[in-house]
């Protein structure tokens, strides 16, 4: 009898939620709310990576006093990545915790399409009880591009858009009279009423998933707002810069901007944990807070392999997680999809190329925490349609180790980040003209200030490098010593004392992208240069079955 009781006595114990693992989720009532916060174009930028960096960065300048509140509470990865750095394939390997050449069209941004027998997270949440819902952009090229989270009948965002471009509208406000207060205090109002709206569907003691995805980091912004609105000096950028760019006060300048994007991300978040304290649900929730890629319209960032492309920010925090922890593990974004299914109770499709993450999450430990967690491959095939003659993609992949990065481009010929256009010198655009015109081509790079410094100096001796760095063509394979070059500028594959080092990361490659399924590799290595992939029928702004990302 007395064995009964204290089985009994422990079971709801465990139910109540003193065990550690995800078994205690057991009711649906007891399962955690999930608060997806990921931002467009953010890379590894948060005050909190400050202080684990080991040198000077642009996290030294931002400020995101939310997001460190998040990774106090919980847990700060600093090897975070994703599959893709390009914002559609990103989101399909994110949804489906699939690698995104796995998922169909849905691995290239222009003339996507989801393929619905793929599924994905959100919908498998749904299924299991969860109430979901999403404000603005969760994959992107629109209807029905909403499918992998089930349309706009979850769709929460009727108290206004305005915050998916702070800068831009921020700056409008002002100039109508507005103070700069009183601008801000309206956006934010935006966040809280379309977050109360989804709450206030929400049965009683059902577990939530809001998926909150502004766009304000995006491009494009107001020049000169991170210093007028947000107090960011472009000068305190200076030697913080990774070396590929230019420390010169135009690159600083619209860098600073930039990070001032970032700063409205995190007060956006900042009302979303005012929100759930207010209403008892922070220690409830399992918040985690990325991004879908690195900084655009910047040389290696956006639509490129190397860390300023492909490192993101992750932090997490929630119910059966250590608050103050540092993470080493490597982290693929596509480890999220089995991370949040695990944490909700829901069973794991068949076909993902994913691990969770709730072992690391419910661990004690920093540092390297899961011993097998110790690189990611990434890869891109098709940015933005008609970029090459003929429409073809730039394919690439890579591997990140501790120790290395290699990239294998399987298209040395083509230009990484699109063709050039007329940009003859005796017609070339102004500087200002240049800065959102997209006639120079290089149509894989968001235009603004920094692409158009770049083309605007391209001539420039003191600058040739970095503007063959940004767009010119590369070779078959490039290999990084990380310990030596944390920026990844010097290409040591043709190094023979690299020799052996570049051949084993090839072959081991190559072969996780055979076994994985990887088109580009088993066989029908020209898959995604084919139609439908490459179908300018299907591709493209104003063609029949177009789907136009922002």
């Amino acid at each position: 009898m007395k064995a009964r009781l204290l089985f009994t006595a422990l079971l709801i114990l465990c139910q109540s939620g003193f065990a550690a693992e995800p078994a205690r989720f057991a009711t649906t009532s007891q399962r955690p709310n999930i608060l997806f916060c990921f931002a467009d174009d953010w890379g590894r930028y948060a005050s909190a990576y400050a202080k684990v960096n080991g040198r000077p960065s642009p996290s030294d300048v931002v400020k995101t006093p939310n997001i460190d509140r998040v990774a106090q509470r919980g847990v700060l990865f600093k090897n975070a990545f994703v599959n893709a750095p390009s914002c559609t394939p990103c989101r399909s390997s994110l949804l489906s915790g699939r690698y995104f050449f796995n998922t169909g069209r849905g691995a290239i941004l222009q003339g996507a399409v989801w393929d619905a027998n793929i599924p994905t997270w959100p919908l498998l949440l749904r299924d299991a009880g969860y109430h979901i819902g999403k404000s603005f952009k969760v994959w992107s090229p629109g209807t029905p591009a909403d499918a992998p989270f089930g349309g706009q009948q979850f769709a929460y965002q009727k108290a206004g858009a305005q915050h998916n471009n702070f800068s831009e509208n921020v700056t409008k406000m002002i100039g109508e009279g507005v103070s700069l207060s009183d601008a801000r205090g309206k956006l934010l109002a935006e966040v809280r009423g379309n977050f109360d709206a989804f709450l206030a569907d929400q049965k009683p003691g059902q577990p939530w998933l809001y998926w909150f995805g502004p766009t304000t980091v995006h491009r494009t912004w107001v020049k000169g707002s991170g210093k007028k609105l947000w107090g960011i000096e472009p000068d305190a950028l200076k030697d913080k810069l990774p070396k590929f760019l230019p420390d010169v006060p135009e690159i600083r300048q619209d860098f600073g901007d930039y990070l001032g994007e970032v700063q409205a991300f995190d007060a956006y978040i900042g009302e979303l944990l005012k929100k759930l304290e207010a209403a008892g649900e922070l220690d409830r929730t399992l918040i985690v807070i990325s991004g879908d890629h690195g900084a655009p319209g910047f040389p290696g960032g956006k639509c490129n392999l190397y860390d300023f492309g492909i490192g993101v920010s992750l932090a997490a925090a929630g119910p059966g997680i250590k608050a103050g922890r540092v993470v080493d593990d490597f982290v693929s974004l596509p480890d999220l999809a089995p991370t949040f299914l695990e944490a909700g109770g829901a069973k794991l499709p068949p076909g993902m190329n994913s691990r969770s993450l709730l072992n690391v999450l419910h661990s004690e430990k920093s540092g390297q925490v899961d011993a097998a967690r110790t690189w990611v491959i990434a890869g891109r095939e098709r940015h933005v349609g008609m970029a090459r003659e003929g429409n073809l993609p730039y394919p690439h992949r890579a591997l990140r180790t501790g120790d290395f990065l290699y990239i294998r481009n399987f298209a040395p010929d083509r230009w990484p980040m699109g063709a050039p256009h007329a940009i003859a010198d005796t017609s070339a655009p102004s500087q200002n003209e240049l800065e959102f015109d997209t006639r120079v081509g290089f149509a894989d790079m968001d235009a603004g200030p920094a692409k158009a410094w770049f083309v605007a100096h391209r001539n420039d001796s003191q600058w040739k490098w970095h503007y063959d760095y940004a767009f010119g063509k590369r070779p078959a394979e490039e290999l990084y010593d990380l310990a030596k070059d944390r920026d990844q500028i010097h290409n040591v594959a043709a190094n023979p004392a690299y020799a052996d080092q570049k051949k084993a990361l090839s072959e081991r490659l190559m072969k996780m992208l055979k076994d994985a399924g990887d088109p580009r590799v088993t066989g029908a290595g020209d898959a995604f240069d084919k139609p439908p992939f490459s179908d300018p029928e299907t591709v493209g702004a104003g063609k029949k079955g177009a789907k136009k990302a922002p």
